[in-house]
């Protein structure tokens, strides 16, 4: 993993700096190889495409921390990220537990998780739910709740192809995402960035499944 997650970072950088190098509509000559036609036709798209990735995220001790008085707030690091994320228009959403008794649609039970949530907020600014939209997915039935792979696959039947990402802080449910097809990630790891690097998420968006 740790392997995987250097060489991709190391990809991230070469493609960023060859981007900035090369105009974005330069043609490939007729006789170049085939590796590097592909190579600069996959740069030259990097300015122009629209990254299509949805990260999607666990909410509790992942995004928001619940403190020893009860009261919760961003998880170290989580608003940074999320307007990151944001900046570079891309979709986030949330897989997360809730009761199912909480409402009879997705949407009812996230406007019941968001009072709650927005009840016990401490600091100066408020969880940025308008990012999320409609991808808060949650469980129907208590067979639903995670670990089991059904919101999960909601979430993949919901993307229109687009590229999943999924960072939780448990091991098991990152498990599960990975093996549904999702780029997983745990987060708060020793030696390794909080949250999955930005320029990484940006890059899946064009590159070949």
């Amino acid at each position: 993993m740790s392997l995987a997650l250097g060489t991709a970072l190391a990809s991230t950088v070469l493609c960023a700096t060859a981007s900035a190098a090369a105009p974005a509509s330069a043609p490939t000559p007729a006789s170049a190889p085939a590796t590097g036609g592909a190579a600069r036709g996959s740069v030259a798209r990097v300015g122009v495409e629209r990254a299509c990735p949805v990260v999607y995220f666990d909410l509790g001790e992942t995004l928001v921390h619940t403190a020893d008085d009860g009261g919760t707030s961003y998880h170290p690091g989580a608003a940074a990220y999320l307007r990151s994320l944001r900046a570079r228009h891309i979709k986030v959403g949330l897989i997360t537990n809730v009761p199912p008794s909480w409402g009879a649609t997705d949407a009812e039970r996230a406007a019941r998780l968001r009072s709650e949530v927005d009840a016990t907020w401490q600091g100066p600014a408020s969880f940025a739910w308008k990012d999320f939209g409609d991808r808060i997915l949650t469980p129907r039935t208590e067979a639903e709740r995670k670990p089991s792979p059904v919101l999960w696959q909601r979430a993949k039947d919901l993307s229109g192809g687009c590229r999943l990402v999924y960072q939780a802080e448990t091991a098991g449910e990152v498990d599960v995402a990975a093996s549904l097809g999702y780029l997983a990630y745990q987060i708060d790891r020793p030696h390794r960035p909080t949250y999955l690097p930005v320029g990484l998420i940006e890059l899946l968006g064009h590159r070949p499944r």
